[in-house]
């Protein structure tokens, strides 16, 4: 019984500790409901922080350090999540969302996510547009991709191609195109935490409002948890 009690003392108090930034944010203008709550993928008991991104995105790119410094201050409890999407084929982005989990069923993207930018937007040999801003013909293929993931990992170039055909990656990409569509993600980078709350910088408000705003809907989160245990 005292365990039930400290337990759900403590949920209250970080409740009362979120009352003054709840007011601050306004359901439906600064984070948008989804509706049904989606599965996430975090681990058990952990609060999810999915990003909709793409490589091919200019955006995310510039959003690239603050996603990291986002990520640095979570609590334990929360867990961040890459979700790629496809919807803008002028720069490639489903090419490079078949690149993504090709490499996350290798086991590559911890070592290679932040290199992937830069071999793209740094004028690296990924680059989807040229020096005067024109989208770049040809385009960057997985074969292309391929051979820079073997050139920063080792992994043999011929092996990614063969699985970025494989069942295990074409069954992630429909469940990254389903989970977007569920949650109405329409732009980059957008984020979902919980598969309950869509945000994107400008509903927050700015970058500092989107850190806050994650901060305070995660904490949120870690304390319906524990008020229900």
């Amino acid at each position: 019984m005292r365990l039930l009690w400290t337990m759900t003392t403590a949920a209250f108090a970080m409740l009362c500790g979120l009352s003054a930034s709840a007011a601050t944010w306004t359901e439906g203008q600064h984070y948008f409901r989804v509706q049904p709550a989606q599965l996430t993928l975090a681990g058990p008991g952990k609060v999810e922080v999915a990003e909709a991104f793409s490589y091919g995105c200019p955006a995310c790119n510039q959003f690239l350090p603050i996603m990291e410094e986002i990520e640095k201050q979570l609590p334990s409890q929360a867990q961040v999540v890459l979700v790629h999407a496809s919807f803008n084929t002028a720069e490639q982005w489903p090419m490079f969302q078949r690149a993504f989990y090709t490499a996350q069923q290798l086991g590559l993207v911890a070592k290679t996510h932040e290199s992937m930018f830069t071999a793209i937007w740094g004028g690296g040999p990924l680059a989807v547009v040229d020096g005067s801003g024109r989208i770049k013909k040809p385009a960057p293929t997985i074969e292309d991709a391929a051979r820079w993931y073997a050139q920063k990992t080792g992994v043999d170039a011929q092996k990614f191609v063969e699985t970025s055909k494989s069942f295990a990656v074409d069954s992630n990409i429909r469940r990254a195109e389903a989970w977007m569509k569920a949650c109405r993600v329409d732009s980059t980078p957008t984020l979902v935490i919980n598969g309950k709350y869509r945000l994107t910088v400008r509903s927050a408000g700015g970058v500092q409002q989107t850190i806050e705003l994650i901060d305070w809907l995660v904490a949120r989160e870690l304390a319906a948890t524990t008020a229900a245990r």
